[in-house]
């Protein structure tokens, strides 16, 4: 058997942190890199923060990642 390749697209968009509650996935935001003069200044903001996953989420892509 082969062996498993981590999702690279998968490892450049999600980090995994270690937290009291247990294992936090967090993803950046989309749509940060150009055409942001545009937005409102409510829309910037919220983009500045980092968002969490959903634990529904937390099985595949810690698999997608740790290549299990």
């Amino acid at each position: 058997m082969s062996k498993a390749k981590t999702h690279k697209g998968t490892v450049k968009r999600f980090k995994i942190k270690k937290s009291k509650d247990g294992i936090k996935i967090i993803k950046r935001t989309d749509g940060q890199d150009h055409f942001n003069s545009r937005e409102s200044g409510k829309t910037k903001r919220n983009k500045r923060s980092d968002k969490t996953m959903s634990n529904t989420m937390r099985k595949t892509i810690t698999r997608a990642i740790k290549n299990i």
